[in-house]
């Protein structure tokens, strides 16, 4: 049974993860990683501090429970960058944040950085309105160049394929045979994907209910760490990290937002998809890495998620997910394993980490921390 801990500042909860019911037993870790969560309130989405406390965060956590695998995520800059009007000059600045942020964890800690950049944001040029069509479009409100067209009309699929801000038209059994297989009940599927071109973003039911200012750019290669020989794609950095593994101790980290343009480490670029598909910052491409293949299809763009909610929704503090993935890099290693992050749900469920300490934020209201406990059995 996995715990996790909810920290407003004011109080301090335990839930099951599962059914999300209130515990009153406390666990062998809940003190230590409550004390943690008290000595480091979350500074918001869009402060500046938000990096830096996941550097303080993480470095406090390793310091009482000694792992040997680290996942970091570091995404102020991608939530600054997407809500936030920056110039070329503030966008400099916060590059020179977070590269110096983890080379302060990187040096106190002395873990071997594997470092990840999920790609680069460009500025938003035009919203794509599908809201008044026959069907129903729909994708989620983090992505912007994938949605989900469902009972289209023939003249919804006329107008679509007329647009010149949709890159393409795909029928979803095409998207299957690229990237499947797809275990989704088929009535929550679409009967078409749509792609947005460059610099374009579906405006949908249930889509981003902030201003957003920039949104991915096309990210078919990404940067990773230099040293990486012989890693050609994204599904081949989890080989990587366990070969380190077994000489040290590895911090996976990931850097949101930032592409080979403005990635400041030495770098080699990797594949981030397949042919026209590539990840958006987001579970998909979080869950290839951690588990060493294609993750597109559990929840897959624009398919019907609010089918799945209701009162006996389980896992209730974690999205859309509904189970932990298996197969992790965290789940599948014998040592010890923390994940830190303010990227909230992605920490505790891509990882696989013995425990983890992420933002607990929703469309940017920050609402505290929640830590998860997933193994207790390594204390």
């Amino acid at each position: 049974m996995s715990r996790t801990i909810i920290d407003a500042r004011e109080w301090q909860k335990v839930f099951d993860l599962e059914s999300g019911a209130s515990l009153g037993k406390a666990g062998p870790l809940d003190a230590m990683v409550r004390e943690v969560q008290d000595r480091h309130p979350y500074p918001g989405d869009l402060d500046a501090a938000g990096n830096r406390w996941v550097t303080d965060t993480a470095l406090d956590l390793m310091e009482r429970y000694d792992p040997s695998f680290v996942f970091l995520t570091y995404a102020q800059q991608y939530f600054s960058g997407r809500f936030v009007p920056v110039t070329e000059a503030q966008w400099a600045a916060t590059v020179e944040t977070v590269y110096h942020e983890v080379e302060r964890f990187v040096a106190l800690s002395g873990f071997k950085p594997v470092i990840v950049g999920t790609g680069a944001m460009t500025p938003l040029i035009e919203h794509i309105d599908l809201t008044h069509l026959d069907g129903l479009a729909l994708c989620t409100h983090w992505s912007a160049r994938y949605a989900g067209l469902h009972d289209p009309s023939a003249a919804d699929v006329a107008l679509v394929s007329s647009l010149p801000q949709i890159e393409r038209v795909v029928p979803w059994l095409e998207f299957v045979d690229l990237l499947g297989p797809c275990a989704v009940d088929p009535a929550l599927l679409p009967e078409y994907l749509l792609v947005a071109r460059e610099g374009h973003m579906f405006k949908t039911v249930g889509g981003a209910f902030r201003k957003v200012r920039r949104v991915p750019a096309p990210a078919y290669r990404i940067p990773v760490s230099a040293d990486l020989e012989g890693v050609a794609d994204s599904t081949q950095v989890r080989g990587a990290v366990e070969s380190r593994l077994r000489e040290g101790k590895v911090a996976l980290i990931f850097v949101e937002g930032l592409g080979v343009e403005d990635f400041p480490w030495s770098y080699r670029e990797i594949g981030n998809g397949r042919e026209w598909f590539f990840y958006e910052t987001g579970d998909a491409q979080y869950l290839t890495v951690t588990t060493g293949r294609h993750h597109v299809f559990e929840y897959p763009p624009g398919y019907r998620y609010f089918e799945e909610d209701g009162p006996g929704k389980v896992f209730p503090f974690s999205g859309y997910f509904r189970e932990v993935p298996a197969d992790t890099i965290g789940a599948s290693i014998d040592g010890r394993s923390i994940a830190v992050g303010n990227r909230s749900m992605f920490m505790h469920m891509a990882a696989g980490a013995d425990i983890s300490v992420e933002c607990f934020a929703r469309n940017l209201y920050n609402q505290g921390t929640m830590a998860v406990i997933h193994r207790e059995d390594k204390a």
